[in-house]
């Protein structure tokens, strides 16, 4: 009987090492695209489309991991001051001016992690601190 129970113990330390085996990174990550993911649908998806499509010539897509990646460190800028002028997305110009969202740091890094990281795209968690340090060089 002692032995069962022994045994049945060390099964249930097993599993629980097993399962808390995920990384803070994995869980930081995790934490920020479901957040991100609820914010891009209140406040950015009216416009990119559900899976980030765009409309047609008058709003680039979001899934143009070139654009993203090139323009990493811009892109808290973008969404905080809006963007005008002409971008470039699959070859094709884009012109429409993007309003500005007043968004805090933090769900500028969750809304970020969400868009680049999906639809696509794979570029990881952008952080609150990568946000920020973004934020101070903004033109």
């Amino acid at each position: 009987m002692k032995l069962k129970v022994i045994g049945a113990i060390s099964l249930l330390l097993a599993l629980f090492f097993i399962v808390s085996c995920e990384s803070e990174t994995s869980i930081e990550f995790k934490r920020y695209y479901s957040v991100g993911a609820e914010i891009y649908q209140t406040h950015c998806q009216n416009c990119h489309g559900a899976n980030g499509e765009g409309l047609a010539a008058l709003i680039p897509p979001l899934n143009d991991s070139l654009f993203l990646k090139n323009n990493k460190s811009s892109l808290a800028c973008y969404i905080k001051s809006g963007l005008k002028g002409t971008i470039t997305i699959n070859g094709k110009a884009f012109d429409d001016a993007m309003p500005a969202n007043d968004l805090s740091p933090m769900e500028l890094a969750q809304t970020l992690t969400y868009v680049c990281n999906s639809f696509g795209n794979k570029l990881n968690v952008i952080t609150q601190e990568q946000v920020q340090a973004d934020l101070a060089k903004c033109k």
